[in-house]
């Protein structure tokens, strides 16, 4: 007889159950088994995508939220600004939210934060240094929001919070100053989440606090959340120092005006941008809204330096040479509305491109973009302009992110029990749980979640719980969540394939098309060249409203408008090859007196109420209501001299002129 050992099976099952999630298979999830001492880990945003970051732990009914990111739409995305989390889980426990704690000021960790306050009540943000001045920069421009109160921490700083939990911080290099990690001290260990870092040696502000990162792995970690960005990326990342010697040199060979183009939020880089052009006599013009807030923040905090008469404004650019210039500005993505994009294209109001000028991209291309900044490239060439993009012979940009070596290196020093790799899309995941294998963490111990999964730590292990909800909300505009998915493929369907509309004109009394339907074409075939098809395409449609009619005693609007498109749909694909959006839109003739639908020997048994008559000339309008039916149009007031000569309706009428009777969709007939 086999003996089976239930602890075992039980973590053999639980190991399966996550790998066959990682395939794609439909077991998602474990049983929500969640108890009350459970720690639960899961994220609203940030994995299998690179942006809309958005982590929660929730301990003992305590909620930390850790970020409240944007993701920055794909071409896909027609028409959509920004990406934000789902927030319908924290907003059925914001009692519990304690609060909001911030790594750094990057967009994708505090650009979600406006819309978030919106919806959620948050009672404190906690940030430091440069996040808390671009947060409150970002909350000025929402005037409808109640702010929160805005706590500062620093390195040294501790909170202690219910039931023994206890928050600690730890210095990280990053792309953007005061960047940290967090350190939750729980009953059950300690869980850390790195933010975003690399590991710079020779950093340009405060430097990685090593010392603490190795005496939390001496301590012991629980579970450890790590940033997974350049997680595909061998090697080491390369010191920001590097890059800022890199700019000085091709700064001093360069003769012309020179324009560079970063991000706007690498102060860093912003400020060896700066130190370039001062040590070259040049004068600096910034260009871009959000280049402008930075370098105010910058200068306000003490990160960005040099002398005052080095920054000038964009009306002074004609009392200097071209050789004496530097122009900082956005649209190193490509951006088309960025201040680069307008130079490029010719429609920047400030800025005309002259022959010779050296453009400087001091950025790589977030995926998704490289489309973008080609095009840029190109405008540029063709303006007559030298570009510099960054290469191994020209070194002018590197990663704020921790490449693979790394992210060993943070492996090492902490020795995490259970690891799970955040921040990055699902390859990423991927290769630094392989990385994290390869340091001694068990397989069974890491965990690849989605957005949604949670992830439940006990005295008794780890295990994939839950879900909460979780999933996008697009903004478009000034509106949160008013489009989804479906209006997105809408507008992607209207851009490849068009739009066709068919008018037909309905006669409510004779029940028939009467007029010739009305074919409107926009984007799908040009009419004047198809009027055989489009001739072809309208008799249809009125063959197919016509015969509705006859084969069916009553006709609702919304079931033919439904019908009419499926129909014109297959007739259209098949002569075409073409799925173009339908819009049928039906204008009703409102005949005078009873409608036709209705025997005049059934209209006596309706218990009418006799009213004024305002229906005296025929009305032609377009239904509003969709699943109004044809043939039982708004009954109208007859007028008092039918009041007069109709005794009674299914027995005795009282006279009255002070209501009108409202006939509500199909059903005019009443039992008697």
């Amino acid at each position: 007889m086999v003996s089976l050992n239930l602890k075992r099976v039980k973590k053999f099952f639980y190991f399966m159950c996550r790998e066959s999630r990682k395939k794609g298979d439909s077991m998602k999830f474990l049983k929500n088994d969640m108890k009350g001492e459970d720690t639960k880990i899961f994220a609203l945003g940030g994995l299998g995508e690179v942006g809309k970051n958005m982590y929660c732990i929730e301990y003992l009914n305590q909620i930390f939220i850790i970020d409240s990111g944007i993701l920055f739409p794909d071409e896909h995305l027609l028409g959509v600004d920004y990406v934000i989390p789902d927030y319908q889980y924290l907003i059925e426990n914001q009692e519990k939210i304690v609060g909001l704690f911030i790594t750094h000021g990057h967009e994708d960790h505090i650009g979600g934060i406006p819309f978030m306050l919106k919806k959620v009540r948050i009672p404190k943000i906690y940030a430091a240094g440069v996040a808390i001045e671009l947060i409150k920069n970002k909350l000025q421009e929402y005037k409808d929001i109640k702010v929160p109160q805005i706590i500062e921490f620093k390195a040294h700083y501790k909170y202690t919070f219910k039931g023994d939990v206890e928050l600690s911080f730890i210095r990280m290099c990053h792309s953007i100053p005061d960047s940290y990690a967090f350190v939750f001290k729980t009953p059950l260990g300690n869980i850390v989440t790195t933010g975003d870092f690399k590991i710079d040696l020779t950093p340009l502000g405060p430097g990685t606090e090593f010392d603490k990162l190795a005496n939390l792995g001496q301590e012991g970690v629980l579970l450890l959340m790590a940033d997974s960005t350049n997680a595909c990326v061998e090697g080491n990342t390369k010191s920001e120092r590097i890059i800022g010697e890199s700019i000085r040199e091709l700064f001093t060979h360069i003769d012309s005006r020179i324009i560079v183009a970063t991000f706007a939020s690498n102060i860093y880089r912003v400020q060896q941008i700066v130190e370039a052009s001062v040590i070259n006599n040049r004068k600096v013009a910034i260009f871009g809204r959000s280049m402008k807030k930075t370098i105010e923040v910058g200068q306000q905090i003490g990160y960005i330096k040099a002398p005052k008469s080095t920054f000038i404004e964009d009306t002074e650019l004609n009392q200097y040479k071209p050789e004496e210039l530097t122009l900082l500005c956005t649209g190193s993505q490509g951006e088309p509305l960025a201040a680069l994009s307008r130079v490029a294209s010719g429609t920047h109001k400030q800025i005309k491109l002259i022959p010779g000028d050296t453009v400087i991209f001091s950025s790589s291309p977030i995926p998704g973009n490289q489309e973008g900044v080609n095009k840029t490239i190109n405008l540029l060439f063709k303006a007559g302009a030298n570009v510099i993009t960054h290469s191994p012979m020209t070194d002018t940009h590197t990663s704020g992110h921790a490449s693979q070596n790394d992210l060993k290196l943070m492996q090492t020093l902490l020795k995490p029990k259970y690891f799970m790799p955040v921040h990055g899309e699902y390859r990423m995941q991927k290769v630094h749980a392989m990385l994290s294998i390869e340091c001694g963490c068990k397989p069974e111990n890491t965990f690849i979640l989605e957005n949604g999964d949670v992830l439940a730590l006990s005295k008794y292990g780890a295990r994939i719980s839950g879900p909460v909800q979780a999933g996008d909300v697009y903004i478009d505009g000034d509106t949160i969540g008013d489009i989804d998915t479906s209006i997105v493929k809408e507008r992607k369907t209207l851009s490849e394939d068009g739009l066709f509309s068919v008018v037909l004109t309905i006669d409510v009394k004779k029940r028939r098309v009467i007029l010739d339907p009305q074919i409107v074409s926009r984007g799908f075939i040009y009419m004047k060249d198809n009027e055989a098809l489009t001739h072809d395409f309208a008799k249809k449609a009125k063959d197919y409203v016509n015969k509705q009619f006859e084969t069916h005693d009553s006709v609702n609007l919304l079931s033919l408008k439904n019908g009419l498109i499926d129909y014109l749909s297959k007739i259209i694909r098949d002569a075409t090859d073409r799925n173009p959006i339908i819009i049928p839109i039906f204008m009703q003739i409102q005949s005078k007196g009873v409608s036709p639908s209705v025997p005049r020997t059934d209209a006596k048994k309706l218990d009418l109420k006799p009213v004024k008559d305002n229906a005296s000339k025929p009305v032609k309008k377009a239904i509003s209501e969709e699943n109004k039916s044809v043939d039982t149009p708004k009954a109208s007031r007859p007028p008092k001299r039918m009041v007069k000569k109709t005794p009674h309706i299914d027995g005795e009428i009282k006279r009255t002129y002070k209501k009108r009777i409202i006939v509500k969709n199909q059903n005019l007939e009443k039992n008697d």
